[in-house]
């Protein structure tokens, strides 16, 4: 058992002798979680909720989680590229116990580590459905424990967009029904159908899917606005400001907005949009899997992508892509020359051969672009952007 730690001093030493196991090594994330477990197998892990996460950071508490596991007889695996272990009763008293210096600070958001000690120190009885996880190296997920931690880095914005290895995480989620927030194995629902329709208790089914929702696990910034929890996935991440209007809108994990954004359309998977952007309604841009040949597209800030637009390149600040145009990498674009030269002054950094028709992959990141259509010609055209692109600040 861990005793004796009562002050900083002491936790300082215990942090250090923990760190002297052979093997050691600091978790790039760690954190404990609430597992909801299968209705009909309960040994299938359906979910995992976590208060709080740690990324790449508090390596003192992680030791400390080292320590309370080793002294209640589990040794943890070090070897590989994630440890998950059930927490009990004993793991927390060793964990209060080390942390006993800093209790009272425990408030707030002081010693958010500590405070879920404390927490769970207060249950009754923890039976089997808390975890605790660590990572030590940011390779493919082998559990659904560390998919969730990882999901909770990018919704949480710990984590960048595109920075967190989600390689395989689909194999490791199970497909489950989501009532509410508790997920229902679909071999369990369809089991037990019968009984559950004649008396009355079938569930109402809100998805079906791998991923649970944005808002059944995490509580936006005060000025953020989603409007209908279905169009945001988690694993998203929306920085303070973002309005997510009802209808088209939708955005996936591994992507989201930077700054106040109005989304109304779709940010697909590792798709990101700049500060001051406006996503018009049912305009679409492009995941890796949906016909950027693997070029995970960003929009810069201030952008306008107008109503059922379709981007599948990247875009600088300040373009405009008008409503119901379609800009791929393949896509043929005529630039006039005395808008070429405008286009080029936008860009210095960049140089463009002095011709009439590029290809969208050619103005790639490109900033202050109005990409249009010619009503006469039908040709797709870009001209350098006059208008300026600015949000309502009263709506964000």
């Amino acid at each position: 058992m861990i005793n004796n730690i009562v002050t900083t001093d002491n936790f300082k030493a215990l942090v250090e002798n923990t760190k002297k196991i052979a093997g050691y090594k600091e978790p790039i994330a760690f954190g404990i979680c609430r597992v909801d477990r299968g209705q009909k197998n309960a040994d299938k892990i359906l979910q995992a909720s976590f208060p709080i996460i740690n990324w790449k950071e508090n390596y003192g508490s992680a030791a400390i989680f080292i320590a309370a596991l080793e002294s209640s007889k589990r040794a943890v695996d070090f070897s590989g590229s994630e440890f998950v272990a059930s927490v009990n009763d004993e793991f927390v008293k060793n964990a209060l116990s080390a942390f006993t210096p800093y209790l009272d600070e425990a408030k707030g958001d002081a010693h958010l580590n500590v405070q879920v000690i404390k927490t769970l120190s207060s249950m009754a009885t923890l039976g089997s459905n808390f975890k605790i996880v660590f990572l030590f190296e940011d390779t493919n997920p082998q559990s659904v424990e560390a998919v969730y931690l990882k999901l909770y880095a990018l919704s949480t914005s710990k984590a960048a967009l595109r920075s967190v290895n989600l390689n395989g995480a689909f194999g490791v989620l199970s497909n489950v029904a989501w009532v509410g927030n508790t997920p229902y194995e679909l071999e369990y629902l369809r089991e037990h159908e019968i009984t559950l329709k004649l008396t009355g208790t079938y569930p109402l089914i809100d998805s079906v899917d791998k991923f649970p929702r944005y808002l059944q696990h995490i509580i936006p910034a005060d000025n953020t606005r989603i409007l209908e929890a279905s169009r945001v996935r988690m694993g998203a991440q929306l920085a303070a400001g973002t309005t997510v209007m009802p209808g088209a809108s939708y955005i996936n994990f591994n992507a989201g907005t930077l700054g106040a954004v109005m989304v109304e359309g779709r940010i697909s998977s590792s798709a990101i949009v700049g500060a001051g952007s406006d996503v018009g309604g049912g305009a679409s841009i492009l995941g890796v899997l949906s016909g950027t040949d693997g070029n995970p597209i960003s929009i810069g800030e201030n952008t306008l992508l107008g109503a059922n637009s379709v981007t599948g390149i990247p875009l600088g600040d300040g373009c405009i892509v008008d409503a119901g145009m379609t800009v791929l990498a393949g896509t043929k674009i005529k630039i006039a020359p005395l808008e070429l030269e405008k286009i080029q002054v936008a860009n210095p950094n960049i140089k463009l051969e002095n011709k009439t028709t590029f290809k969208g992959s050619e103005l790639q990141g490109l900033h202050g672009i109005h990409y249009r259509h010619n009503s006469m010609t039908g040709d797709s055209e870009a001209r350098r952007s006059t208008r300026e692109v600015k949000l309502n600040s009263e709506l964000h």
